[in-house]
């Protein structure tokens, strides 16, 4: 299921992952530096390479990564890794990001999740932060057997098709309907001014069209809730109150809370079904789903937002 980028970048990718300590469950590589886009960062050779590191285990990791690369972190590093992996859970969206790094001659930086924390996030979409990112292409560098990590990246990928099913009509284009997958992690994001998160999604899918249906082609074809004629690049759905319910209920759990809080008035409490139930008749399904994916994606970017700002000026 994972895309691998250009053949020429494997060896080089592999290379910077030497230099870290090898207990890791998923490494992948990401963004306009493994991936051309349109726009301003079409330049892949000066692009900053973005990695993700997953590790069962935060504290050994973070204690191993400071013998080998003691400069990478910043003042927290005094404080030892138990400290570290702490930030990592509790703050920003369950990552710890060590940026502007230096490495095999490309500027780098590198998130650390937990193995648990992601499995959550691709499940139930707790902060769709690492979940969005793995909706896109990206280069997979490095995973273990780790089933039901796998099962989890599988299940992130229904879903992304899922949500993005219930925002588009009945008819529909693949690119279309990768513009609205690769948008989920964007919408709601408060660093993207009015205009930008459009143009910037344009740019990340329309140069890799081929990849996205790598991405998701298989799942289309299998798939009960679609009809994809992918001869022609096209898709129709089921827009029945009966197939939207179908489609509501395998949302994940956070995004189902959300659509929740949006439609049950103050006092009512009403069971979460049951909302869906009332969502899958509405005219507005859509435009439900879009703002309860927003509403996720808002929570998790301020979150991350101030733990960037505070690691910045640190740093300056």
């Amino acid at each position: 299921m994972a895309l691998q980028a250009l053949q020429s970048s494997g060896v080089a990718f592999r290379k910077i992952l030497s230099h870290f300590p090898e207990e890791l469950s998923l490494a992948f590589a990401y963004g306009s530096g493994v991936f051309r886009q349109a726009g301003p960062n079409s330049d892949q050779k000066s692009a900053m390479l973005d990695f993700v590191f997953t590790v069962d285990d935060p504290v050994t990791w973070h204690a191993k990564n400071m013998k080998k690369n003691w400069s990478h972190y910043s003042f927290l590093k005094a404080l030892g890794p138990r400290v570290v992996s702490s930030i990592q859970n509790n703050y920003g969206a369950g990552v710890y990001y060590n940026p502007l790094i230096t490495c095999d001659g490309r500027l780098i930086k590198y998130g650390v999740i937990s193995t648990s924390v992601l499995i959550e996030d691709l499940l139930n979409w707790n902060n769709l932060y690492i979940a969005g990112r793995l909706q896109k292409p990206v280069k997979i560098v490095a995973m273990s057997e780790n089933s039901a990590l796998r099962a989890a990246l599988d299940r992130n990928l229904r879903s992304a098709l899922t949500a993005a099913f219930l925002v588009l009509p009945e008819s529909f284009s693949e690119e279309e309907l990768f513009i609205e997958i690769a948008g989920l992690s964007y919408s709601g994001d408060f660093r993207m001014v009015v205009g930008e998160e459009k143009a910037k999604v344009l740019n990340i899918v329309k140069p890799n069209l081929a990849h996205f249906r790598e991405l998701y082609g298989s799942i289309l074809q299998e798939s009960p809730q679609v009809v994809y004629k992918s001869q022609q690049g096209r898709l129709e759905i089921d827009k029945s109150p009966e197939g939207q319910f179908t489609q509501l209920l395998t949302l994940p759990k956070t995004l189902q809370q959300q659509i929740n809080r949006i439609m049950d008035p103050p006092g009512r409490n009403r069971d979460v079904e049951e909302t869906l139930l009332q969502v899958a008749h509405d005219p507005d399904c859509g435009h439900v789903v879009r703002l309860g994916v927003k509403k996720s994606v808002v929570y998790s970017s301020l979150k991350l937002h101030k733990m960037w700002k505070g690691w910045l000026r640190r740093a300056s």
